[in-house]
C-alpha cells in the first residue's frame, strides 16, 4: 500500500485518503491475505481468494462507520493502528453468513420428537438442556422450543431450557427480539402459529413475534466455536450444530466436534447439517439416523 496514503500516528485512526483516490479501491493481495488469515484464526471460516469480491463488498459497509474511504485504509487501521481492539467483532459480523429458516431440515425435528425425546424421558431426565450452537437470527432455537413445548404439553414432561449461541453479535440482537417477517414464519404450521406466534395489531407491518412463553425458554449468548473450551454450564442433552461445519477445514471441524462432544451427556444427541459429515474423526458417538449421532 502507498506509504503516502495517510499520516501514521501510533494508536490513532489514520487520516483517510481523498474520495477520488479511494474510489474503486479494491483490496491488495497482501491485505486480502492478512484479512483471510485473521478471519480464519479468529473464527475458523475459510476465505479463499475466490471470495475476494464478496469480502470487499461486505467490508465497504464498515467504512462509513470508521470514517475511512478505502478498503486498504481500513486494513491499515486494523493491523497497524490498533483498530482490531474495537473493530474485530464488527469485522467478523460482516463476513459471517447467516442463512436460516424455521423447521429447516425437518427430519431432525421429527427424530427429536419421535426418538430422542422419548429416549431421554425414559432414562429419567426431568429437565433437558438443549444447545443451538450456531443459532443465527433465532429460527433454529425457536423451532426447537416449539417442538419441545409440544412434547412437554403432550407428554407432561420433560421440561427444558435452550441455550442459543452465535459468533455474530448482530444476529443475536435480532434473535433476542424474536420478531420475524411473515414470509420467514411461513414454514410454521397454522396450529403452532396459533399457539406460539403473536400477530401484530397492524397487519400491514408484515411481521410477527414469538410468544413470550417460548422466548422465556431460550437464552442467547455470544460464543466462538474456535474457543478452546465452551463455557456453557452443565452438560447438554441435545446439541444442534448444523450448517456451520461446512465453513471449516477438516482439522477445525474435528476440533469443534470434539469440544461439542465434551459438552454432551452420555446418551445425548448431536445433530449436524445434512450436507455435513463426521466420518473418520474418532468421536465418542454412534450414528443413529441420517446426520444424527448419540454419545456412547
Amino acid at each position: 500500500m502507498n506509504a503516502l496514503a495517510f499520516k501514521r500516528t501510533a494508536g490513532t485512526r489514520p487520516e483517510p485518503r481523498s474520495a477520488l483516490s479511494a474510489a474503486g479501491d479494491g483490496l491488495t493481495d497482501r491485505n486480502f491475505d492478512l484479512l483471510s488469515r485473521y478471519i480464519y484464526d479468529y473464527s475458523g471460516i475459510k476465505m479463499p481468494f475466490a471470495k475476494k469480491t464478496m469480502l470487499e463488498g461486505r467490508l465497504r459497509r464498515r467504512l462509513r462507520f470508521v470514517g475511512l474511504e478505502g478498503l486498504n485504509d481500513y486494513c491499515d487501521y486494523l493491523f497497524n493502528h490498533g483498530g482490531l481492539d474495537t473493530e474485530a467483532i464488527h469485522l467478523i459480523d460482516a463476513v459471517t453468513t447467516n442463512k436460516t429458516d424455521f423447521f429447516r431440515e425437518p427430519t431432525h425435528f421429527e427424530h427429536l420428537t419421535n426418538k430422542a425425546l422419548p429416549d431421554l424421558a425414559a432414562k429419567g431426565h426431568r429437565r433437558l438442556r438443549v444447545w443451538s450452537s450456531a443459532c443465527s437470527i433465532g429460527a433454529e432455537p425457536y423451532t426447537l422450543a416449539m417442538v419441545m413445548e409440544d412434547y412437554l404439553e403432550m407428554k407432561g414432561g420433560p421440561d427444558f431450557s435452550i441455550l442459543a449461541t452465535d459468533l455474530s453479535t448482530d444476529v443475536l440482537q435480532v434473535a433476542k427480539r424474536g420478531i420475524f417477517s411473515n414470509a420467514m414464519i411461513e414454514p410454521v404450521d397454522p396450529e403452532r402459529r396459533k399457539r406460539y406466534v403473536m400477530e401484530p395489531r397492524e397487519p400491514a407491518r408484515g411481521e410477527v413475534r414469538i410468544h413470550p412463553k417460548l422466548r422465556s425458554k431460550v437464552g442467547f449468548a455470544r460464543l466462538n466455536l474456535m474457543d478452546r473450551s465452551y463455557s456453557v454450564g452443565d452438560p447438554m442433552h441435545v446439541i444442534f450444530c448444523r450448517n456451520v461445519l461446512i465453513y471449516f477445514d477438516k482439522k477445525t471441524q474435528e476440533q469443534v466436534l470434539s469440544r461439542l462432544c465434551d459438552r454432551l451427556l452420555p446418551g445425548g444427541y448431536l445433530y449436524v447439517g445434512h450436507s455435513e459429515t463426521i466420518t473418520g474423526f474418532g468421536l465418542p458417538v454412534q450414528q443413529v439416523a441420517n446426520t444424527v449421532f448419540q454419545k456412547v
